[in-house]
């Protein structure tokens, strides 16, 4: 049985995963329509993308850094801590009917951080990305 205001289910789909190099690529040149928020340790870029074929309202890449973290067992880590506080709190912050975002997730500190930072993080970036989306309604 579902409560009020509860998802039926916390899976993350193919559809909502940014693979699509060109896609990247434009997200993180400097264009008008990128927006950024900074919450340590994650930074956020996001921008709309009506010309995205996937009915995600939101697709998303993590990206963590070799300069930053050195040790690949380390960069997965916070990948999976990144990847668990977005898909545990994607469905708090709803964006708007028809609305679709690309986001990207840049993890800036030098060590490895606790999950409990992580997701102060995320939900900070998360209530940012969904203002945005208010705003930027079609």
């Amino acid at each position: 049985m579902q409560k009020n205001n509860t998802p039926t289910s916390f899976r993350l789909y193919k559809k909502q995963r940014l693979c699509s190099p060109t896609a990247i690529e434009a997200l993180f040149a400097r264009g008008a329509d990128c927006r950024g928020a900074l919450s340590f340790p994650l930074r956020a870029v996001w921008r709309p993308d009506a010309a995205r074929r996937s009915d995600a309202p939101l697709a998303f890449v993590i990206v963590v850094p070799k300069r930053r973290l050195r040790h690949a067992v380390d960069r997965v880590a916070m990948r999976r801590r990144i990847r668990e506080a977005y898909r545990l709190h994607q469905h708090a912050f709803p964006m708007p009917q028809g609305v679709r975002m690309d986001v990207g997730f840049v993890y800036v500190a030098d060590r490895l951080t606790t999950y409990a930072a992580v997701e102060r993080a995320m939900l900070r970036l998360l209530e940012n990305i969904a203002a945005s989306a208010a705003t930027a309604q079609p």
